[in-house]
């Protein structure tokens, strides 16, 4: 082979091994190399560019697949941002619920045939009271704590606790959206303070429609209508009940009960006669023969501000349905506790004792209501 031809075909190296000799000038000389097969080279020539298209269509097409879908997030698994704020938030919750059940199995269990001295109640409550002043430690700044904690301090007589943890949720969040269970609480608590001014503001925020199965939308209403008339506003007061109750309902729920006959109740205080004996007449053909028991136990989820009102509305009561007794011995209750209206009090005593002597039987009416079934006054400690 020529000497320019092994040139072409080789590579220089040091490696003694390679070299087999010297050439002309006395240098030494390369080892020849075989010359590249002209086939197998062109066939790789060719299939680069295939190579090469391949190769930018996988890439391609991992540019433009969809990831992998994320793995379910384990609901085990903390929050570090609520462990960081609420690093309570497990045990509060779980003290939430359990007040929450008790609570409503004791307004159930309140009501005076179950627990006639009201012993059973209390002691639910003081203990709820201790296990929210607990929560209250933990979450101070917890709105549903703030509530359940002023209910408890209320239903016990810690007025005092019940009021600060009413206007802290209303520091927290502002009135409008602490709801009508704060507000008209602190209203109701301020009513029965005498407070007249600071309770009406506050009912008048809680003030909203009748909601069916929501006893509080009822108590707001005949609260703020009480707080009223106690101010000498009798005409306002009556307008907000009457205001509240539709034209024709077709049918009466609990809260339209109580709301409609704190409407006649309202009519007799301002000696409007006649319209509270309709008011009476409506119920009792929309509740036909049981609706003294129908508002009886509908009034019993109230506690009424002032207290003394619970012998006006229950000898109100006895007396539309014909028991003349009862409702006097009720009307002698209210007129001997110096309620403010006493004198409307002691103008109904009068009439039942002008009545026939076999009208006021000492006998129950055959409509007569269930003795008890309102609460009496808690005595607190």
């Amino acid at each position: 082979m020529p000497y320019d031809q092994v040139r072409k075909t080789t590579f220089l190296t040091n490696d003694p091994e390679v070299w087999n000799g010297l050439d002309r000038g006395g240098a030494p000389r390369p080892l020849e190399m075989a010359p590249v097969a002209t086939r197998l080279h062109t066939s790789k020539v060719r299939l680069a560019p295939v190579l090469l298209v391949a190769a930018l269509a996988a890439r391609a097409e991992a540019e433009v697949a969809m990831p992998p879908p994320e793995p379910p997030v384990d609901p085990n698994r903390g929050n570090f941002w609520r462990e960081l704020a609420e690093p309570h938030a497990d045990e509060v919750n779980l003290i939430l619920y359990k007040a929450r059940a008790a609570i409503g199995q004791g307004e159930v269990t309140g009501l005076a045939e179950y627990d006639p001295t009201g012993e059973n109640h209390q002691k639910l409550y003081r203990d709820l009271y201790g296990m929210l002043h607990y929560a209250r430690k933990l979450a101070p700044d917890n709105l549903e704590v703030l509530k359940l904690y002023a209910q408890t301090a209320d239903a016990i007589g810690k007025t005092r606790q019940a009021l600060d943890a009413l206007h802290a949720a209303i520091d927290l969040v502002g009135a409008e959206k602490a709801g009508n269970e704060v507000t008209g609480r602190l209203g109701a608590i301020y009513l029965r303070l005498g407070q007249l001014d600071d309770a009406i503001r506050y009912l008048r925020v809680a003030q909203g429609p009748i909601v069916p199965g929501t006893p509080v939308s009822a108590h707001v209403l005949i609260h703020l209508a009480t707080a009223l008339a106690l101010r000498g506003q009798s005409t306002e007061a009556i307008d907000v009940l009457a205001d509240a109750l539709p034209a024709s309902p077709p049918y009466y729920s609990n809260e339209m009960q109580m709301v409609a006959f704190a409407l006649a109740v309202a009519y007799d205080r301002d000696d409007q006669r006649t319209a509270a004996l309709e008011t009476l007449d409506h119920l009792h053909a929309a509740l036909q023969e049981s609706w003294g028991t129908m508002i009886q136990q509908s009034l019993s989820t109230l506690r009424f501000a002032p207290a003394e009102d619970q012998q006006y509305y229950r000898a109100l009561l006895l007396e539309a349905t014909d028991n003349y007794s009862d409702a006097r011995a009720e009307w002698a209750l209210y007129a001997a506790a110096n309620g403010a209206y006493a004198q409307r009090a002691l103008d109904h005593i009068a009439a039942i004792d002008k009545r026939p002597k076999s009208a006021v039987s000492v006998l129950p009416a055959p409509n007569a209501l269930v003795p008890g079934m309102l609460r009496r006054p808690r005595r607190h400690p």
